[in-house]
């Protein structure tokens, strides 16, 4: 019997499905009677269960990161859909299928790094190339960036989604570079495979999303900027000759300032050009990345509109082509 996912439950119906486990909060309602929070996912989305009337006991049979089996009923409340449930039992991982909580396949990720590597061999310049070269002969480094989400709950929030997100953003460098003959495409395409790379030692994991202590305290921008630093140094090691300051300059720039914005978290406004089209291009791609998984998740199928995002501040209307059937290229 094939499984139901998330993005598959209906109001009223039952639930009886493995999921993983996040967030666990023991809560406190209006009447200090505790129930128990928790997000549930799998490779379709995610969804919260409350688990009403819990105790500690329940609370601590299970560690964010575990798989769950979980019984109750779903239930849409405010426009999402969540889980009423009766039942929560941790399983083994023995248990599920791998494949059912992978949102990018392995063939997929396998696609894409080979996609980036086309990008950095295309690079005329050198010092680039060399540069891209020795980040995708990492094999350290490379197992996290595969691994990696861009996020945790707003964009790419998932195993792999920084990748997509990465390669994304190069495709887009790549087109927009040769629109406008100012813009230095090499400098473009290894900005986009550099700017979030301080996001694999921000973030964790290595099961449920979250942070690290480091990247709470410090953060991605400076966290890629050290992982460039040391890219720098063993440049050096390895050709006998400093990698070039005024480059080395303009790429720190477009890792520290790819947020635009200060009050986003950029310590400096994009101030080279190649950095304002960046910023512009990541923020297109997260923007519609979190517009595909709202439609994708909204439980108001029955709408041509979503419901209200906090994030985007906004609803999104679906239009005709929610519901309109896709023919094959060129009808």
């Amino acid at each position: 019997m094939s499984r139901k996912f998330v993005i598959d439950f209906a109001d009223g119906e039952p639930v009886d499905e493995i999921f993983l486990a996040a967030d666990k909060q023991l809560r406190p309602n209006r009447n200090g009677q505790l129930y128990l929070q928790v997000r549930l996912s799998d490779k379709t989305g995610s969804l919260t269960a409350m688990l009403w009337n819990a105790d500690q006991r329940q609370y601590d049979q299970f560690n964010n990161g575990d798989f769950l089996r979980v019984t109750g009923t779903a239930q849409r409340y405010g426009g999402n859909m969540q889980v009423i449930a009766k039942t929560l039992r941790r399983v083994e991982a023995e248990e599920i299928e791998a494949a059912d909580f992978e949102t990018v396949s392995s063939a997929k990720l396998a696609e894409l790094v080979h996609e980036l590597r086309g990008y950095v061999e295309s690079l005329r310049n050198v010092h680039l190339r060399r540069l891209g070269s020795a980040l995708l002969a990492d094999g350290a480094l490379m197992g996290k960036f595969t691994r990696s989400p861009a996020g945790v709950k707003n964009h790419h929030a998932y195993q792999g989604g920084l990748l997509e997100h990465v390669v994304a953003l190069t495709r887009l460098a790549d087109a927009v570079s040769g629109l406008y003959a100012e813009l230095d495409r090499d400098v473009m395409v290894i900005g986009a495979v550099l700017h979030d790379i301080g996001k694999v030692e921000e973030l964790t994991y290595a099961a449920d999303l979250g942070y690290s202590d480091e990247g709470q305290l410090v953060g991605h921008l400076i966290q890629g900027v050290e992982i460039l630093n040391a890219k720098f140094k063993e440049y050096e090691s390895h050709y006998g000759e400093p990698f070039p300051t005024d480059i080395a300059m303009e790429l720190k720039h477009i890792i520290v300032s790819h947020h635009g914005e200060y009050e986003f978290g950029s310590p400096k406004l994009p101030m080279t050009r190649e950095a304002m089209a960046l910023h512009y291009l990541d923020n297109l791609d997260a923007k519609l990345a979190s517009v595909r998984q709202l439609i994708r998740e909204d439980a108001n199928s029955a709408s041509v509109w979503t419901t209200y995002n906090a994030m985007l501040g906004r609803k999104i209307y679906k239009g005709r082509m929610a519901s309109a059937p896709v023919s094959p290229p060129g009808e």
